[in-house]
């Protein structure tokens, strides 16, 4: 299991995110054992990466600052040749959210983009309805879509919701499972980000890793919705599972 392959690997994860889900992420990453640090300070930026195995880049709550940590993180990085993920946090919801996205896609070279529908749509320019971060609702065709990004992009895609698309351009594999009722329960999304940057340090193929990665975040999210456990458990039980199923408890 790819959770497995994180905590043996303990990557150090430059989270550049959001302040909603950033404690999350933190948590989640420490629950499957790798090492989580979350600066985005521009001052800074470029020299955290440059100690670190993989960066996010995350969307989420934007700035001009963020904005300029991103830019120097990723440059960075390809310079070094760290993986970098891009998780667009609601790249429809503004035009300068839009146009952020665009620049990023732009500026580096990235490992994957994880998304939901609507923001597949924001950055694919295709017509969508959405609001906020949701992913809204469309006639989209996703792995069409998906397809074409990552080959445009020269990375892996993965856009997430019922069931999540994972796609090079040419090889694909739908993931099944995990639970809608998980949408009401925020940083969830941001999380499995950070855990598919993680399984992109890992020696090996890509596209199996985030494979496995996803197909072990839905049963994680499987064990922590059963039982019809309230909403507020839901959170706490995802972190005990990421703990259990990547093997920190025998």
């Amino acid at each position: 299991m790819s959770l497995q392959l994180i905590r043996k690997r303990a990557p150090l994860i430059h989270n550049i995110t959001n302040y909603v889900a950033a404690n999350y992420s933190a948590n989640g990453l420490l629950a499957v054992g790798a090492s989580p640090i979350m600066a985005d300070a521009p001052e800074e930026a470029a020299d955290i990466t440059a100690i670190s195995d993989g960066l996010l880049i995350n969307l989420g709550t934007l700035s001009q600052s963020s904005i300029d940590a991103f830019m120097r993180s990723g440059k960075k990085a390809n310079e070094l040749g760290i993986p970098v993920l891009f998780d667009p946090v609601g790249a429809g919801a503004s035009e300068y959210r839009r146009q952020t996205a665009q620049n990023v896609l732009t500026a580096m070279r990235l490992s994957c983009i994880r998304c939901n529908a609507g923001e597949l749509a924001a950055l694919a320019d295709v017509q969508w309805e959405s609001r906020g971060v949701d992913a809204g609702s469309g006639t989209m065709d996703i792995a069409t879509v998906a397809d074409a990004l990552a080959t445009a992009c020269h990375c892996l895609v993965v856009v997430t919701g019922e069931a999540d698309y994972l796609t090079d351009g040419t090889a694909h594999k739908w993931i099944v499972g995990g639970s809608k009722r998980i949408e009401s329960v925020t940083a969830i999304g941001c999380l499995l980000s950070s855990l598919c940057t993680a399984a992109l340090t890992i020696d090996g193929t890509p596209f199996d890793l985030l494979a496995g990665t996803l197909t072990d975040y839905k049963r994680v999210i499987e064990r922590a919705i059963a039982g019809g456990k309230n909403l507020g458990d839901v959170q706490i039980d995802v972190l005990n599972q990421l703990e259990i199923m990547s093997g920190g408890m025998c």
